[in-house]
This record gives C-alpha cells, sequence and structure tokens, in this order.
C-alpha cells in the first residue's frame, strides 16, 4: 500500500507538472530540444536550490549539520538559496561552497535562456 501512495505522489509532484509543461509546448510548437534542455535544467535547478537552502537544518540526522559543535543555530534562504550558521558572536557564515551555488546559477540562468529561446523559436514559426 505504501508503494503506492509513494507512486502516486512521484506522479503528482514530478509527472504531471513535466507532462503538462511538454504538452503544452508541443502544442505551441516549440522544438523538443527546447523543451528537454528546459525541463531537465528546471528540475536540476528546483532540487540544487531545495538542497542549498535546507543544507543547514538538522532534520533527519542532526549529527551530521554543519552547524552541529559549533554552536550556531541554523538559518536558510529560500532565494537566492543559502543556508547559514548564526554564531552566538552574531555571524552568519554560509555552509555551501561555491560549485553548488555555481550550478544553481547556471541551471537557472539555461532555464531562462530556454524560455527566450523558445519565444524567439514561436516568432520564427509563425513569421
Amino acid at each position: 500500500m505504501s508503494a503506492l501512495i509513494l507512486l502516486s505522489v512521484v506522479l503528482v509532484v514530478f509527472g504531471m507538472p513535466t507532462s503538462l509543461l511538454w504538452l503544452l509546448g508541443r502544442r505551441a510548437g516549440i522544438p523538443s530540444w527546447i523543451l528537454v534542455v528546459f525541463l531537465l535544467a528546471g528540475w536540476l535547478t528546483v532540487f540544487t536550490g531545495g538542497a542549498l537552502s535546507q543544507r543547514a537544518q538538522p532534520t533527519l540526522f542532526p549529527d551530521t549539520s554543519p552547524c552541529y559543535g559549533t554552536g550556531g543555530t541554523p538559518v536558510s534562504q529560500y532565494f537566492p538559496p543559502d543556508s547559514f550558521c548564526l554564531h552566538a558572536d552574531g555571524e552568519l557564515r554560509t555552509v555551501n561552497g561555491a560549485t553548488a551555488k555555481l550550478v544553481f546559477w547556471t541551471a537557472a540562468g539555461t532555464n531562462f535562456a530556454m524560455a527566450i529561446a523558445a519565444v524567439l523559436a514561436r516568432r520564427r514559426q509563425r513569421a
């Protein structure tokens, strides 16, 4: 029974938005390669942003939180996604490295570029 619930959740959370965007894009006449890149970059942006903003939170394993043992309190920022440890002296120190932030911003930029490319392809198709 729990496998069926998990499958239903995966279908609703990932399958339906992906298929809806795919069908709307194909109906609008957007090339398939733009849709594929847009969807992959979109999901990468969502997952990377979620991971970056929740990294300091000790939800499942408190001992593995970067703030554990430093006396810091975890703080999340959702846009731009980042996690911090608030220390006793009032200083916020990030727990995410530059590489993870680069992955997020590259995926977000690619997503934005594919949206512009879709508009241009649509205009070119109408002309």
